[in-house]
C-alpha cells in the first residue's frame, strides 16, 4: 500500500483537526473560522469553537482535538522578514476575534512565535508531544525504541495475543470506559459522541481502531487511531484493568505505527502531561515536540471562575 493520496477538503491545515469534516463532526454547527487574505492567496486561516454559557462566551476548542490554532502560509525570504510578515497576520487575527469571556486554544507544533498574543495579555503554557519521524524505516525505528517496550511486545507474542484491525467502535468504547472507570473519573465525552466522530472519520477514510485479544478471545487493549498524509495520531486508548500487564496495549502500539508507515509520513502520540503515560509515550523513540496552550481570560466573572479551578486542581493533586 503506498502513502495516502486522499485530497483533504481544505489545503489550509496543520493536521486533520483543522479540516472543516472534523470541525463539523464535533462541534457540529458551532465552529467558526477567521480567514486572512492577501487578494484571493490565503494567508492565514483560524478555525474555533464559540460557546456560550451562563452568559459567558469561550472561544475554545472541541473535544477529542489535540491542536487547533492558527495556519499560516509557509513564508520566504529573511528570517527577519518572515518574522516581521508573522507578527502582522497574528495582530490581525487577534483584532478580529470574536468578543470572548475567555480564549483557550492549542497550536500545533509548527506554530512556534506567539509573541503577538504575549503582547496582546495571552499567557503560555508549553506541553509536549512526541512524533516518529522516520517510519520509512521501521527496523530503525524497532532498534529507536526502549528495551522494555521491545520486552513487552515480545512477551504479548508469545502469550498468544493477536492484534485486530476492526470496525468494532463498540468494543473500543467498553475498553475506553473502563480506563476511566478504573480512575474513578467519568467519561469526558459519550459514547454517542464518539460514534459520531468514528463515522466521519470512517467516510474521510481517516481513521484505524485497534484491538487485541488474548488466546481466549477476550479483549485486552484498543487503540483509535486518525490519519492523513502527514501523520497518524494515537487518539484515544483503552483496556481492561486486569490485563494491563499483558503487554498487549505496547503491542498494538506497535502494530498502528506499522501501519502508519504504510499510509502517512509521522506518528504523533498525542502528548500527555501526565508522567506515567509520558514515559510510556517517550519509550517508543519519538522526538519531543513542544506545542504551545494559549489561553486569555477577560472578564472578572471569568477569573474568579477560573481561579477556583485552578485551586481545585492544586487541592486534589497534593
Amino acid at each position: 500500500m503506498g502513502k495516502s493520496t486522499r485530497i483533504d477538503s481544505v489545503p489550509y491545515v496543520n493536521s486533520l483537526f483543522q479540516q472543516p469534516w472534523w470541525l463539523e463532526a464535533v462541534a457540529p454547527g458551532r465552529w467558526h473560522e477567521i480567514m486572512i487574505k492577501k487578494g484571493e492567496e490565503v494567508l492565514l486561516r483560524f478555525p474555533y469553537v464559540m460557546e456560550n454559557k451562563n452568559g459567558l462566551a469561550s472561544l475554545t476548542m472541541p473535544a477529542i482535538t489535540q491542536t487547533l490554532g492558527p495556519w499560516m502560509k509557509e513564508l520566504k525570504g529573511k528570517i527577519s522578514s518572515q518574522l516581521s510578515l508573522q507578527k502582522e497576520l497574528m495582530s490581525e487575527l487577534i483584532r478580529k476575534l470574536p468578543y470572548h469571556d475567555s480564549f483557550y486554544q492549542r497550536f500545533h507544533y509548527s506554530i512556534t512565535n506567539w509573541l503577538p498574543f504575549y503582547w496582546s495579555g495571552f499567557s503560555q503554557t508549553t506541553r509536549y508531544t512526541y512524533v516518529i519521524e522516520g517510519l520509512s524505516n521501521l527496523d530503525a525505528v524497532w532498534d529507536g525504541m526502549k528495551c522494555n517496550i521491545r520486552n513487552k511486545i515480545r512477551k504479548a507474542e508469545k502469550a498468544g495475543v493477536r492484534v485486530a484491525d476492526t470496525d468494532d467502535i463498540e468494543t473500543f468504547l467498553d475498553l475506553n470506559e473502563m480506563t476511566f472507570l478504573r480512575q474513578g473519573l467519568p467519561l469526558p465525552f459519550s459514547r454517542d459522541f464518539v460514534r459520531r466522530l468514528n463515522s466521519a472519520c470512517a467516510s474521510e477514510n481517516a481513521r484505524k481502531i485497534f484491538i487485541t485479544h488474548g488466546q481466549d478471545g477476550r479483549p485486552q487493549t484498543g487503540l483509535f487511531c486518525v490519519y492523513d498524509g502527514r501523520a497518524m495520531y494515537n487518539l484515544l486508548q483503552g483496556g481492561d484493568p486486569a490485563l494491563r500487564a499483558s503487554g498487549a496495549n505496547a503491542m498494538a502500539m506497535w502494530e498502528s505505527i506499522k501501519f502508519a508507515s504504510k499510509v502517512t509520513m509521522t506518528y504523533d502520540f498525542e502528548g500527555s502531561m501526565i508522567e506515567p503515560i509520558e514515559e510510556f509515550f517517550r519509550s517508543f523513540g519519538g522526538v519531543q515536540k513542544p506545542y504551545l496552550e494559549i489561553e486569555k481570560v477577560n472578564s472578572r466573572r471569568m477569573k474568579m471562575r477560573h481561579h477556583g479551578r485552578q485551586l481545585l486542581k492544586l487541592l486534589l493533586h497534593k
